[in-house]
């Protein structure tokens, strides 16, 4: 079996060759892991009915935020509905912890009411240790926060709504 260690591995292999896609298989498990355009995904599955399935996300290790941050990942925008065209939807760019300030201690990025531009940083999503802000990428006034502090969110998973202005 794969510790989680060795695993990390094979993700930072992957990220860092041209290679994308990596496929072992033994008597006990199978371990895929493929690299499409903006997310990983890694699932291992038994080859034996002894042993359950497991599956991780490029999250699921450790969640501790770091101090300082490293990245900064687009946000992806969805038109929220038809009968309010105003309103847009920053979705998550990631799977990864959400984060709404810098630290425990700091005030949040923003709040509802709060208006942003295309670079106000609205939060953090964490993802293997990596602390990736994200931006609100259009003009307009935070109408709600949909994710929670330190909630693991998924690609795509909506985290604010804004008001265009």
């Amino acid at each position: 079996m794969l510790k989680i260690g060795e695993i990390r591995e094979l993700i930072r292999l992957l990220d860092e060759t041209s290679l994308s896609e990596i496929h072992l298989e033994s008597d006990s498990l199978k371990l895929h892991l493929k690299k499409p355009e903006s997310e990983r995904v890694l699932s291992i599955q038994p080859t034996s009915n002894q042993m359950p399935q497991v599956a991780v996300s490029q999250a699921s290790a450790e969640t501790t935020p770091v101090e300082t941050v490293q990245t900064t990942a687009p946000a992806t925008v969805v038109n929220e509905s038809k009968a309010d065209e105003n309103v847009q939807v920053i979705t998550s760019p990631m799977v990864g912890t959400f984060y709404r300030a810098s630290s425990p201690d700091a005030p949040s990025f923003v709040e509802v009411g709060a208006k942003v531009n295309d670079k106000t940083v609205v939060c953090i999503v964490e993802a293997m240790k990596l602390m990736n802000e994200i931006e609100a990428e259009m003009n307009g006034e935070i109408v709600e926060i949909l994710a929670q502090n330190g909630q693991l969110v998924e690609y795509g998973q909506p985290l604010f709504k804004i008001r265009l202005s």
